[in-house]
């Protein structure tokens, strides 16, 4: 089943919110929460390239365990090595992905890192190291994910930003300046999508669109938190109006709605998940 194009669309009631047909491309998507996102594509029936950095046997394990949700749906995965702090590697798995699986539907740019210190102790390599996977490689595999989405007159792209960027954290100005940047990114994205496809004479009334937006987790349970004291932990849930840490599928589930083709009215907008730490 091929997915439907713009000009399939009748009226919006045939929108069915389901991703069969979709391709998606996620970001540092084969741990943590770039894992549950992936599984939650292929679940709704999308084909799910994954990007990763280092650990090969590691990624293959992971799309092999992803095939069979995608298969059973007449899908597939794949995985897709790169640095993302690297323009060029934004552009060549880009490009990998479009030509493995003739189309790219779906982008959530989910890989970052941490290089936690307090401003007086951090490095110029400590600052533009985040910056450059967190912030910079978000906009690069963006630009070359929009230039394609244009050109087909429909796309998705989900950034993963942090509750940190909204609120700043001790120790870590580089990551949350990362994080808060991608706010302006995606509305300024979500604007220029628009207006391109206006421009393009793509843009139709009852169409699936381009939609730019970003989603804030606050803290989840995953790997990168499981090294964290029992007792700081107890202090961290306790300031959560909801009382515990998230888990990795409730992000999952906010992406995978806003990747659906019945989200076609949401573009520029910050979707916090992160069980009221910031009210």
């Amino acid at each position: 089943m091929t997915a439907l194009d713009v000009q399939d669309i009748a009226s919006p009631t045939q929108i069915s919110g389901k991703l069969t047909g979709r391709v998606a491309f996620v970001t540092g998507g084969t741990r943590g929460i770039g894992a549950a996102i992936a599984r939650s594509l292929a679940d709704q029936g999308a084909t799910v390239a994954v990007g990763y950095s280092r650990n090969r046997d590691s990624a293959a394990r992971f799309v092999t365990e992803l095939a069979e949700t995608t298969q059973a749906h007449g899908a597939a995965a794949s995985a897709h090595p790169g640095n993302v702090g690297s323009a060029a590697d934004c552009r060549r798995t880009i490009a990998e992905v479009i030509d493995t699986h003739g189309r790219l539907d779906i982008l959530v740019n989910n890989a970052g890192i941490t290089m936690d210190k307090t401003v007086a102790a951090m490095t110029e390599e400590d600052w533009y190291t985040v910056l450059a996977v967190n912030l910079s490689g978000a906009f690069f595999l963006s630009q070359a994910a929009l230039a394609h989405m244009t050109e087909r007159g429909t796309g998705r792209i989900v950034n993963v930003s942090s509750v940190v960027g909204e609120t700043g954290n001790i120790g870590q100005a580089n990551y949350a300046a990362s994080k808060s940047g991608l706010f302006g990114l995606t509305k300024t994205l979500a604007k220029e999508a628009a207006y391109q496809l206006a421009k393009s004479g793509k843009r139709t009334d009852d169409g699936l669109g381009i939609t730019v937006n970003t989603v804030t987790p606050g803290l989840i349970a995953t790997e990168m938190t499981a090294h964290i004291p029992e007792k700081v932990m107890g202090k961290l849930t306790a300031q959560i109006p909801v009382g515990r840490a998230g888990r990795p599928e409730e992000i999952a589930r906010v992406v995978h709605f806003l990747a659906a083709d019945a989200s076609a009215y949401i573009t520029g907008q910050v979707w916090s998940v992160n069980g009221g730490m910031d009210m």
